[in-house]
């Protein structure tokens, strides 16, 4: 009996290893290739910031340590061998989670995937594109005559690389909440009832992720609130209806149907 309960338990840790091995994976070709264009992503990466400092008249970053060019490479190719899998990631993520959907709520997955990959490039663009420029701006108006400017590639590449996967998976908030409500956890009235409290929630959440100033904060925090907006919308088309049933298994339904038909006939006289 013990063994017949670890079993199921047993088999799902089983799967999780898998999965997340099939992950790494993905994760590891994608540094290996992104490793032979490193240089050339740094460059990308640092685009915004350079751009920013040459306005300034100093568009240069040091390392402060020997090794520190070489490590920030790697990061960088890991960094990229992250967001190029992606889709593998998600697909895997949701494969794990699929065992829990009814089957008319299977036939979401594809686009569920395809969907949380597009959200993720939204967000990380969005990032790239609107915050970086704004937010180093920012940060670089405190150089004076007599104080300059000088980030390193570590300090550099933790900030963006931070923001980036940030900026990524808060962008998922519309597909997380939608299929929270497909799921039947959430609801509209529940999300409109509650909506003070997620901008809070919001603000709060971009004062911790972002840096300590207002700039970076507000511009993280009303895309969010305009997401939330998004996941209302969301629910209310694909969200589970109080009064409709969903044909989760016809088959089964199919068969109890008939099986109800059958005892009706044997009570007749």
């Amino acid at each position: 009996m013990s063994k017949e309960e670890k079993s199921p338990f047993t088999e799902h840790l089983g799967e999780l290893r898998d999965r997340l091995v099939r992950s790494f994976i993905a994760v590891g070709i994608g540094f290996v290739v992104a490793y032979f264009f490193k240089e050339k992503l740094f460059e990308i990466l640092i685009a915004p910031l350079v751009t920013a400092m040459g306005e300034n008249g100093n568009a240069q970053m040091i390392f402060t340590g020997l090794p520190e060019a070489f490590f920030t490479y790697l990061k960088v190719a890991l960094l990229t061998g992250i967001i190029f899998a992606t889709p593998v990631l998600f697909y895997e993520f949701w494969m794990f989670v699929s065992p829990g959907l009814y089957r008319a709520e299977k036939k979401y997955f594809l686009p569920i995937v395809f969907l949380s990959v597009f959200f993720f490039a939204i967000g990380a663009s969005f990032g790239y594109f609107i915050v970086f420029p704004y937010g180093f701006k920012f940060f670089l108006g405190f150089a004076t005559e007599t104080i300059s400017a000088m980030p390193s590639m570590k300090e550099y590449l933790s900030f963006a690389s931070k923001m980036l996967l940030a900026f990524g998976f808060v962008f998922e908030l519309p597909l997380v909440l939608t299929f929270m409500a497909r799921m039947g956890l959430v609801t509209v009235p529940f999300l409109k009832k509650n909506r003070k409290y997620a901008l809070l929630l919001f603000f709060v959440g971009a004062a911790l992720i972002t840096p300590p100033d207002v700039v970076t904060q507000i511009m993280m925090a009303l895309p969010l609130m305009l997401l939330y907006e998004i996941s209302i919308i969301g629910a209310k088309i694909f969200g589970k209806k109080k009064a409709e049933e969903i044909d989760d298994d016809p088959e089964e339904d199919q068969d109890i149907k008939s099986q109800a038909d059958t005892e009706n006939q044997k009570e007749e006289p």
